[in-house]
């Protein structure tokens, strides 16, 4: 099978910056300036910053891409290459069809402008004449949810009216290639799915696509593959979940040693920091999970269910000082990586006002919905905002699940139901609200035996015989 042709290429691509200092704007921040540039002749060039080194890799048609890294690692300026906004210090960039880039917010608008406006502006400078914008203008603002405003200056726009608008332009030139920059994350749920949905259907139909987000189930759902950057280095470039995984773990192990420094600088520190170097737990430890057990309907320790069984997962904890209103939670991954459900106390509407010492919490699935397969599951304790993990256990503890009580075997839940069948001419669809009369009967279905009810038997034979001439 012929492999599609390339259209983006990055060939020891580098790019840096000079990092200038701002002047001052008052008669003293300028005069104060002036004694720090004397101070400066003698010193070495203006510092520079280096976004990207050497960096290579290829997309061809029809790839969805995601890019994902730390704040400043090099994401950003790749895109902004592509798109031929920056130009590379070094190395060589070809990209071949037309690109649509949704990199910042507000970037091709101008504030003083209203939103009907710049659907132009951003068009013309997207390659598009007023009158093929003009055509599809009612469709961009339709798209945008924007018609109460587009006549309104984009100045006094939010941050998600903003996004809605240059989304909907964006798409509107129908491109070849897809860029977005994390700016789908100020939207709101609604018009994100409407989004993403999009996003869906482009690449259905053999569009490329570069994604940027820092939200790694959406990068995992829609990307075929991921570029993990690092400090302007391209640290991996293979399969989605492979990348991903290896982000997180260089992610963990940071979070790991970051909460080892502040331990240190903190003298009255008395949470214990263990000693082992593991990449799937981290946290503060101010809330320790110390023990983890799987436990079957009868209380005793398994690893192997069967669909249908309970299973119980005991969390044992000590919290070494008084914390108000934590939540714990589970995770259960299957063995590919797919993560299947996240349950915890505070979306359980199960609080938890205080701990301090030693505990214990279980989560119980009294009807394990899981197909036959290999699972792993995880422990954690955060804060109640969600956003400081006091003790987090990814996916260390492996169970296997037998379908001995059922026999599907595709899929990974088992969802009970029941099959109907009947020999015969299909039924005629009940007519709707239009043709039922206010008793509720329908006049479309006769009764057995009827004149009506001989004229429909009719008629469904004649269909038939005529559906099974040949065509002329």
């Amino acid at each position: 099978m012929r492999r599609a042709p390339v259209v983006i290429s990055f060939d020891q691509v580098s790019k840096r910056f000079k990092m200038h200092q701002e002047s001052g704007n008052t008669i003293q921040e300028r005069f104060t300036d002036l004694f720090r540039k004397r101070s400066r002749r003698h010193q070495p060039a203006a510092d520079s910053f280096w976004a990207l080194r050497d960096v290579s890799f290829a997309i061809r048609r029809g790839e969805s891409v995601g890019l994902i890294g730390h704040n400043g690692s090099g994401k950003s300026t790749t895109l902004k290459l592509v798109a031929r906004i920056l130009e590379p210090t070094a190395g060589k960039v070809v990209v071949d069809g037309r690109i649509s880039a949704l990199l910042e917010l507000g970037s091709g608008f101008h504030p003083d402008l209203t939103g009907r406006e710049n659907i132009y502006l951003n068009g013309s400078l997207l390659g598009q004449s007023q009158a093929m914008m003009r055509r599809k203008l009612d469709e961009i603002i339709a798209f945008a949810e924007l018609e109460d405003f587009i006549d309104t200056p984009v100045k006094h726009y939010s941050s998600g009216m903003y996004m809605r608008l240059g989304f909907a332009v964006a798409i509107s030139v129908d491109p070849d290639i897809l860029i977005t920059d994390e700016v789908l994350a100020v939207g709101d749920e609604a018009f994100q799915r409407k989004c993403l949905d999009q996003i869906y259907r482009f690449k259905q139909r053999g569009k490329t696509i570069l994604f940027v987000s820092h939200a790694t189930a959406a990068v995992q759902a829609l990307c075929d593959r991921v570029l993990w950057f690092e400090h302007g280095v391209l640290m991996r470039d293979s399969k989605t979940l492979e990348a991903i995984d290896a982000y997180l773990r260089a992610t963990n192990e940071r979070d790991r040693e970051r909460v080892e420094r502040e331990r240190h600088d903190d003298a009255d520190e008395t949470v214990p920091m263990p000693e082992e170097d593991d990449p799937q737990r981290w946290g503060t430890r101010e809330i320790e999970i110390v023990a983890v057990e799987l436990l079957d309907r009868d209380g005793q320790p398994c690893d192997m269910f069967a669909t249908g069984d309970t299973l119980r997962f005991r969390m044992h904890y000590v919290a070494h000082k008084r914390i108000e209103q934590p939540v714990f939670g589970v995770a259960i991954h299957h063995r590919n990586g797919l993560h299947i459900n996240g349950p915890n106390t505070r979306f359980a509407d199960y609080p938890i006002d205080m701990v301090d010492g030693p505990g214990v919490l279980e989560y119980e699935v009294a009807n394990l919905p899981l197909i036959e397969g290999y699972y792993l599951l995880s422990a954690a304790v955060y804060d109640y905002t969600m956003t400081r993990a006091y003790d987090h256990h990814d996916r260390k503890y492996p169970c296997r699940v037998q379908a001995t009580s059922i026999r599907e075997r595709y899929g990974l839940f088992y969802i009970p139901s029941t099959w109907h069948w009947r020999p015969g001419r299909p039924e005629p669809p009940a007519l709707g609200p239009q043709g039922e009369r206010g008793d509720g009967a329908n006049p479309s279905l006769a009764e057995p035996g009827s004149d009506e009810a001989d004229l429909l038997d009719m008629l469904l034979r004649t269909t038939e015989r005529k559906s099974a001439c040949p065509s002329r």
